[in-house]
């Protein structure tokens, strides 16, 4: 099973709403990685179209996979060649089509409540018995993914929550608890 994680800055909301873009954060880049190797994802795609936003993240991940941060810190190479930068989810959805030979499926990840939203443990089954499609796990930035992206996914996995109703996870922690609830092999 081919797994993916898209990172979004752009289409995503403000706090109002809106469309905008994000930037791409060195943490992000770092942290995403990481977790996408850890958990053995395909790779990481951070979506923007802001060609200054692209240098940057650029210049970030060729230090670590490939320049004198690849000879310092080994393990950060291995996590950051997972990293790639697209213009926008199509471009995803061609790579992803490419790499696999088959029509890759989005799964949105939110942390609002949506009707259509699926459990983690439905999730997981689907892609356990479904070892030839390349599953994309999306995630936004911002106020989160902008509300006309969610037509274009197969499915929506329901908010991470906790005991509270306080519900402002970092990007970075949300994909590391999804990721070990989707891929984790910890029982409790």
């Amino acid at each position: 099973m081919a797994l993916y994680l898209a990172l979004v800055h752009y289409p995503v909301s403000n706090k109002n709403g809106e469309v905008v873009s994000t930037s791409i954060t060195n943490l992000d880049i770092h942290d995403l990685a990481r977790s996408a190797k850890t958990f053995g994802a395909a790779g990481v795609f951070f979506v923007t179209p802001v060609p200054s936003q692209q240098w940057f993240a650029r210049r970030i991940i060729a230090h670590w996979s490939k320049g004198v941060g690849a000879v310092y810190n080994p393990t950060r190479k291995e996590a950051l060649e997972l990293a790639r930068l697209v213009n926008d989810l199509e471009a995803v959805r061609e790579t992803l089509r490419q790499e696999t030979g088959r029509e890759p499926r989005f799964v949105a990840t939110t942390a609002k409540q949506r009707p259509e939203a699926i459990s983690y443990a439905a999730f997981r089954t689907i892609l356990d018995e479904d070892e030839a499609t390349g599953y994309c796990l999306v995630f936004g930035t911002g106020w989160g993914l902008h509300a006309d992206l969610f037509s274009q996914m197969d499915f929506v996995l329901e908010p991470v929550k906790g005991p509270s109703d306080y519900n402002h996870l970092s990007v970075r922690a949300a994909v590391a608890v999804i990721l070990d609830r989707l891929r984790g092999r910890t029982s409790l």
